[in-house]
């Protein structure tokens, strides 16, 4: 793995003077992945947050080649990308070797977008996909997804005096991707850069699919202190709200194992899209209860699968 000077050594490929809103993880975690895939790398985009803040005509962000698509396609096109790119290679006509990768929210990702991303991951497309997940369709309003959490406040899941937010669940599209039988998988937060470079590098090394889902904290979306993005990325962990883990070549392996961890209330009163909980302790209780029982079935894969 690189380390922090050798990262900054290959220059801004995804440049400042973006759009973003001030302490958008979003941007953290396409800066890192960029630093880790170097200059001879394609980036396909869904529509979302970051394509937005990074190419609104006629700037760019990206100092690699780029490619713009629907919501629902990005897996897809840069499948067909990487396809054309190994006919190309076969013949001759290309020498160099090409890193592909796709990204999208959790909108573009966990919605509109799962039929195309497990396509590509289906027939063993040579590319990594990264979703950072903000867990709403932020780009377009605060709506719900399935990856926003059980009792969130969103423009489509408001809490009121009857409903407290989002009732569901949200979708664990990180076992969603294990159960295609890829070679990898993996979570992480923005938080750690050298856990996130060290997936990122991994996933590149692959002759195969791979996907990594990671937590990207929205001030917007959440109603947080775009100064404590990071720090709140860490709080995720620490509460078991977000385990960092990995899978790979059918093997899992917890990254990051808090020794004592923290409340969930922790993580979740430094936003403000939870602030309608602090008197509902039994929605509280209810999501400490789940967050516990799924880490122990994380704690019992690792076990059982090393």
């Amino acid at each position: 793995m690189p380390t922090i000077k050798e990262l900054t050594r290959t220059g801004d490929l995804f440049t400042s003077g973006h759009r973003a809103c001030a302490g958008c993880g979003g941007t953290i975690i396409l800066r890192l992945l960029m630093a880790n895939a170097g200059k001879n790398t394609v980036v396909g985009a869904a529509t979302g947050c970051m394509e937005v803040v990074s190419t609104i005509y006629p700037y760019t962000s990206w100092d690699v080649n780029f490619v713009h698509n629907a919501f629902e396609n990005s897996a897809a096109t840069v499948s067909g990308i990487e396809t054309a790119y190994r006919a190309l290679k076969k013949k001759g006509k290309i020498k160099k070797d090409i890193k592909f990768i796709a990204y999208g929210g959790d909108g573009g990702t966990f919605d509109i977008g799962l039929q195309s991303l497990s396509g590509a991951v289906e027939r063993g497309h040579n590319m990594l996909y990264l979703c950072y997940n903000n867990g709403a369709y932020m780009n377009t309003g605060i709506q719900r997804s399935s990856a926003t959490p059980f009792g969130a406040h969103t423009t489509t899941s408001p809490a009121g005096s009857k409903i407290k937010g989002k009732m569901q669940q949200r979708k664990d599209l990180t076992e969603i991707m294990i159960a295609h039988d890829m070679k990898y998988v993996a979570q992480a937060t923005p938080h750690n850069w050298s856990d996130l470079s060290n997936k990122i590098n991994k996933a590149l090394a692959l002759n195969g699919p791979a996907f990594i889902n990671v937590l990207s904290p929205c001030p917007l979306g959440w109603g947080s202190d775009p100064a404590q993005s990071i720090q709140i990325a860490k709080l995720a962990v620490e509460t078991l709200y977000w385990p960092v883990y990995e899978y790979e070549n059918g093997k899992y392996k917890i990254n990051i194992k808090p020794k004592k961890p923290k409340d969930i209330e922790e993580f979740l009163f430094v936003q403000n899209r939870f602030k309608h909980l602090k008197n509902e302790k039994e929605l509280i209780d209810k999501i400490r209860k789940h967050l516990n029982e799924k880490w122990n079935e994380l704690l019992n894969k690792e076990k059982c699968t090393n």
